[in-house]
């Protein structure tokens, strides 16, 4: 199981906006370790995030840097009552 503190951040493309929450290189060894066999497109990662009291199934996507970053749907961010720029704290568990 992966805890961390990090900041929800905005991308913003031609016609959508994303939230993501980082995971960082020295974090991400845990996840390629338990997911070697596993990985799915574009090397996404099934894991169970949980803030606060708001835990849900998603997937991580690796970056170049060495990380992962986890989208953060509206509905989470809803029920979380979190918004960017905000800094939480996040448990990841591979699935």
């Amino acid at each position: 199981m992966i805890k961390l503190n990090a900041t929800l951040w905005i991308w913003s493309g031609e016609s959508a906006t994303w939230h993501f929450i980082t995971v960082p290189e020295g974090m991400a060894g845990e996840i390629r370790a338990e997911s070697f066999a596993r990985r799915g497109g574009f090397g996404s990662v099934g894991v169970e995030a949980t803030i606060g009291d708001v835990t849900w199934r998603t997937s991580v996507f690796p970056q170049k840097s060495g990380g992962y970053i986890l989208p953060v749907k509206a509905d989470v961010r809803r029920r979380a009552e979190i918004a960017a720029g905000d800094e939480v704290t996040l448990t990841l568990m591979v699935l």
